[in-house]
């Protein structure tokens, strides 16, 4: 997907562009890769491969109806290099957008990104998301979590709800579905009073299946969880 491309499938979908967005799109790809070469932030350099994998791929809970409203605060957990809030936030420039990565190599890029992007309300933290999430700065703070190809629903869960504030969804993006992962996180998510509410699942413009699971806060989160750093991946709810 070459930028042109990129900007005509937002303009179908009634998103127009500024050239300053455009700028900011082109300027992150150019960064991406000369940072690529210092520090392993992804597999992906090619041009029409980063904005189709990469940049297209990461607006997908925007174009698929998911974020409608721009004043929200929105967490990524496990961002990387800034997938997939960051083309969000270029996309919506008044979202408030919080990342934790546990890579502080990644946290140096993404602040380098954000002043040379010109972006703001942008805010970047080094550390276990286990962690940050039994912080009452951060705990049930947040009106969308998001996640892309971090980790198992059973093990994300409880990595994310207890972020969010009652009524918050977390919007898992994933290049496959299987039904078993929704089936074994059953008891995580009754644990922590959450529940899917959808499986959206599309297509990239050059037919890679796509999902995004919708999971929605019911009620607080119990004080338990998280548990320590480390434990929900050793023994999963």
């Amino acid at each position: 997907m070459i930028p042109e491309e990129f900007y005509e499938l937002l303009k179908q979908q009634q998103i127009e562009l500024t050239d300053q967005q455009k700028m900011q799109f082109e300027h992150y790809f150019e960064l991406l890769v000369e940072w690529n070469e210092k520090i392993n932030l992804t597999a992906i350099t090619d041009k029409k491969e980063v904005y189709l994998k990469h940049f297209y791929d990461s607006i997908a809970p925007i174009l698929q109806g998911r974020i409608k409203n721009q004043n929200i605060k929105l967490l990524d957990i496990g961002a990387g290099a800034g997938f997939p809030s960051l083309p969000m936030k270029i996309l919506y420039p008044a979202l408030d957008v919080t990342i934790i990565d546990s890579l502080n190599k990644r946290i140096l890029f993404l602040n380098h990104l954000a002043d040379e992007l010109g972006l703001e309300n942008v805010h970047f933290y080094h550390g276990r998301a286990e962690d940050f999430a039994q912080d009452k700065d951060f705990r049930a703070q947040f009106d969308i979590v998001t996640a892309r190809a971090v980790a198992r629903m059973q093990i994300l869960a409880e990595l994310t709800i207890p972020f969010l504030k009652v009524g918050g969804r977390l919007l898992a993006l994933k290049a496959s579905n299987a039904p078993e992962e929704l089936t074994e996180a059953k008891t995580a998510l009754s644990l922590l009073f959450s529940k899917v509410e959808k499986n959206i699942h599309y297509q990239l413009p050059n037919g890679d299946p796509r999902y995004i699971t919708v999971v929605g806060k019911k009620k607080e989160t119990p004080n338990k969880y998280p548990r320590k750093a480390g434990i929900p991946n050793k023994r999963p709810l």
